[in-house]
């Protein structure tokens, strides 16, 4: 590794609704960044300027964030981001928090956070499972789409809820729910009239 080539990489988010990228880049550029990625978004879809600073950065590099909450949507897909970049050998830091897993400290902080999204997805798991069995034993679900049988609209409306939290892909949603194909989840879906939407599915 050339400890020369060795860059400090930063990335600033801002809605629409939000007045604070001056604040965002000041603090980037304080902390070392000669490169920033601006992402001005309208929504929570698309990031594309994420996706060329990841894809820009190399091992030994170091990415930087004003605060947690400009990089992820959720927990989850926090944790998910930093673990790839660890496993490229990518040093990330989030200044507001205080956050640097050049250190052992920060290292440790985020173990806790990826202990803390694996408990959060266990917990929706569990209570959407448990959803289910309750309306399994109740027995009053109503307005059953023509050709679902009511199990299959019990897995329907569960099918949908996993959906919309956009923390899951198709193929964990079909394993939770024991779902045989994903033909048949998005036939489940549809049924439910959910947007489907391009989605990972890993």
């Amino acid at each position: 590794m050339d400890l020369n080539k060795m860059e400090i990489i930063g990335y600033a988010r801002v809605s629409t609704r939000e007045q604070n990228l001056d604040l965002q880049l000041d603090a980037l550029k304080e902390a070392g960044c000669k490169l920033i990625f601006e992402e001005k978004v309208s929504g929570v879809k698309d990031r594309p300027e994420l996706d060329k600073a990841l894809a820009y950065l190399r091992e030994g590099d170091t990415f930087v964030i004003w605060k947690l909450d400009r990089l992820g949507r959720s927990l989850k897909d926090l944790v998910y981001i930093v673990d790839c970049l660890q496993k490229r050998k990518i040093a990330f830091k989030s200044i507001v928090d205080g956050i640097d897993t050049n250190s052992a400290l920060g290292r440790c902080q985020f173990g806790i956070f990826a202990s803390l999204a694996e408990y959060e997805r266990e917990i929706i798991v569990e209570r959407t499972r448990a959803g289910l069995q309750a309306a399994k034993e109740r027995g009053k679900l109503t307005g059953r789409p023509i050709g679902l049988s009511e199990d299959a609209k019990r897995k329907a409306i569960a099918a949908k809820r996993l959906y919309e939290n956009r923390d899951y892909s198709i193929d964990e949603i079909c394993r939770i729910l024991h779902i045989g194909s994903k033909a048949t989840l998005y036939r489940y879906l549809r049924y439910e009239k959910v947007r489907l939407m391009n989605r990972r599915n890993k």
